[in-house]
């Protein structure tokens, strides 16, 4: 499971020109579920997503997590993150996960989301061709990787 994630101040999605979630400040998840992905690596990105301290405390150190600041989430599905671009030109998606199974583990992220953050989630329209607009923070952008976790640095 692959997650960019960005810092933003304020974040839109459409879909046909309807608003279909809307954010001020907080975080703009674009996620991307691959076949060999289950409940254990969303229960881990989430975690990390939510608790990794990227907004600024009163030194304007970057301290503070998302629930922190009581911040918003949008959270939107991307199966273009798995893309493999090293042969040829044109992308390939052969490592996503099906869209039913994509599905069922974006409404699992979706759910333990909820369960955490305090303030409401927002999510585009899972499979629709979406428009999302944003206003990065910082900027702020991090890549999360959930096959890295059990990588560690020395």
């Amino acid at each position: 499971m692959k997650a960019v994630v960005q810092r933003v101040s304020q974040a839109e999605v459409t879909v046909n020109g309807q608003v279909k979630g809307s954010i001020g400040i907080g975080l703009l998840v674009l996620l991307g579920i691959a076949q060999e992905d289950n409940r254990s690596d969303a229960d881990w990105l989430v975690s990390k997503i939510l608790q990794c301290r990227i907004f600024a405390d009163q030194s304007k150190k970057m301290n503070l997590s998302v629930l922190a600041v009581n911040g918003e989430v949008l959270l939107i599905s991307q199966f273009t993150l798995l893309a493999n671009v090293l042969q040829g030109n044109r992308p390939s998606y052969k490592d996503a996960a099906s869209p039913e199974k994509a599905l069922e583990l974006y409404h699992y992220c979706m759910d333990r989301i909820k369960a955490e953050l305090t303030t409401n989630l927002q999510t585009g329209e899972f499979g629709a061709m979406m428009e999302v607009s944003l206003k990065n923070d910082g900027p702020v952008t991090i890549v999360f990787d959930s096959k890295s976790k059990h990588k560690t640095h020395e």
